[in-house]
């Protein structure tokens, strides 16, 4: 009984100390985004002082006028929403479909097809042959070098296949001897029933296309055609806030700063995507798990 009771005790402190420790970390994870919020809320030229922590000491919208008066960075998020949208549809009907077809059985040349996949996961053409073959295809400054270049993923691919191979064959075969296709079981009938891992694979490429800057700043030198997130890079290198303010004049300049600008700018490209996962995170979770346990 007396060791038991140790047990208990010893136990009782293991969580107590556990629960400090994860409550130290979600305040160092969300403390950060919590500073960049209340800091863009604040007039800018009263925010250089700092001591801003926890509320703004001067609240005040200029620095989201500014932003939103600024015709380049409403022209970049819509570009980012388009590559965003049509990007993940693409993306998930193309590679869905490919991850059907390796699926099969009785596809010829399966296993060659896989490794070489499987080596493309490990290398790379690297930066330089990538910008070579974009600019041969014709893609530099088109909006298409957002989406046809991203339209396969393997990875995305191993997610399908492990979802693709746990449905039923019954379902394949009632349709095929109703008539139906190969191409007509996939939409009308794969697709509907694989919306779990559907929405998954959604939810990875469409973090990945609105976060994405790389693309946009290399291969793209048209200023109207670049994302959010390339355009925040460049007003974040440059530290310039310049063409905002001008670009409002009912805004006092001295209220905004290039710093409250960059603070902003930072929170609206955040928003849309931070308040989308939460709906798609049991999806996320359960993509995570296809595969992994086998009856």
């Amino acid at each position: 009984m007396q060791l038991l009771r140790r047990r208990t005790a010893g136990e009782a402190i293991f969580d107590f100390f556990n629960n400090i420790f994860m409550l130290v970390i979600c305040f160092v994870t969300l403390y950060p985004v919590w500073y960049v919020l209340v800091n863009s809320f604040n007039e800018g030229a009263d925010a250089m002082r700092g001591g801003i922590y926890w509320w703004p000491r001067l609240f005040s919208l200029d620095s989201y006028q500014a932003v939103f008066a600024n015709s380049g960075i409403m022209t970049a998020m819509g570009v980012t929403v388009a590559k965003t949208l049509i990007g993940t549809i693409v993306h998930v009907f193309f590679t869905a479909m490919i991850a059907y077809a390796y699926s099969r059985r009785e596809l010829i040349g399966r296993k060659m097809y896989m490794l070489i996949g499987t080596i493309t996961l490990f290398f790379g053409g690297g930066l330089i042959p990538t910008y070579l073959l974009i600019r041969d295809l014709g893609l530099l400054d088109s909006f298409w070098v957002y989406i046809i270049p991203a339209m396969f993923s393997f990875f995305d691919l191993i997610i399908f296949m492990a979802f693709f191979r746990e449905l039923p064959d019954a379902l394949e075969e009632a349709a095929k001897i109703d008539g139906a296709n190969d191409f007509s079981i996939f939409c009308r009938i794969v697709l509907p029933v694989s919306m779990p891992v559907v929405a998954t694979i959604s939810l990875f490429h469409g973090v990945y296309q609105w976060n994405d800057y790389f693309t946009g700043m290399i291969y793209i030198n048209n200023t109207d055609l670049q994302p959010i997130q390339t355009y925040l890079y460049r007003v974040v290198a440059q530290s310039s806030s310049n063409q905002m303010m001008s670009a409002a004049p009912g805004i006092v300049a001295q209220s905004v700063t290039s710093q409250s600008i960059k603070l902003a700018t930072m929170v609206i490209t955040t928003l849309p995507i931070v308040l989308v996962y939460p709906f798609l995170q049991k999806y996320f979770v359960k993509g995570l798990m296809i595969g992994s346990v086998k009856g």
